[in-house]
């Protein structure tokens, strides 16, 4: 039986289990205040005792603004009862890209409405929903059999990322960058159409602030996962 958890007691006991020099990491990589600093492997053993999907609690934990719970919740959240609005209510509350290019793209892009929210965040002029929109449809991809896909649709949006990237902003360019390695790896019938993609746009660059990160090679990864024999191989969830 999954122990019997509270927002409350969750919350009090991140504040116990943050760690100083984590917190300064995470706040490096972007993170904002509130913010405890406990490690993932820890937020999972959270999850764990939760029973790994508790959707209510999950709700919740977003809601209370801490980096750390609200990260949690994303692990939590059960996203194929995200609604379109609980999606936006998320994506309004990400305050890192911690949060809105992973937590929240993860939970958008197990949802119903995921591909028709990231569609339509792409194109946001806020930084984080555009952002986020890229990795929405870089799960979609990685996630969904490739039969169930619209590849003419995707194959437009690599002449997008061509056409825009040059231009965009700096977070929206680091998760462009990884849509086309997305399809390149995930979807087996535009791989060579993204590797292509990859090639035109060369070294992209993305202000990574103090962080010692460095912006992925698409053209690198998805050579990588040709060259193992792993091209189009789904992924059973993504987040992590």
């Amino acid at each position: 039986m999954p122990e019997t958890l509270t927002a409350a007691s969750i919350l009090a006991e991140l504040k116990k289990l943050g760690t100083a020099s984590y917190k300064k990491t995470i706040l490096t990589h972007g993170a904002r205040e509130p913010v405890h600093g406990v490690k993932i492997s820890d937020l999972k053993l959270i999850q764990k005792r939760a029973g790994g999907t508790n959707h209510a609690l999950a709700q919740e934990l977003w809601d209370s603004g801490v980096y750390d719970a609200m990260y949690l919740a994303g692990l939590m959240a059960d996203d194929a009862q995200m609604t379109k609005r609980d999606l936006q209510r998320w994506i309004d509350g990400a305050d890192s890209p911690g949060l809105s290019e992973y937590s929240v793209a993860w939970v958008a892009a197990g949802s119903p409405d995921g591909w028709q929210v990231a569609t339509k965040w792409i194109g946001s002029k806020k930084e984080r929903e555009a952002a986020a929109g890229w990795n929405v449809l870089s799960g979609i991809v990685a996630m969904t059999p490739d039969a169930d896909l619209d590849l003419e649709a995707l194959r437009a949006l690599l002449a997008r990322v061509g056409k825009e990237i040059g231009t965009a902003q700096n977070r929206v360019k680091y998760t462009m960058n990884g849509f086309v390695a997305a399809v390149g790896i995930y979807c087996k019938p535009l791989a060579a159409a993204a590797l292509a993609a990859a090639k035109a746009l060369g070294t992209v660059e993305v202000d990574m602030g103090d962080t010692s990160c460095k912006v992925p090679s698409a053209v690198e990864h998805i050579q990588k996962a040709k060259a193992r024999g792993s091209l189009g191989k789904k992924r059973k969830m993504v987040k992590c």
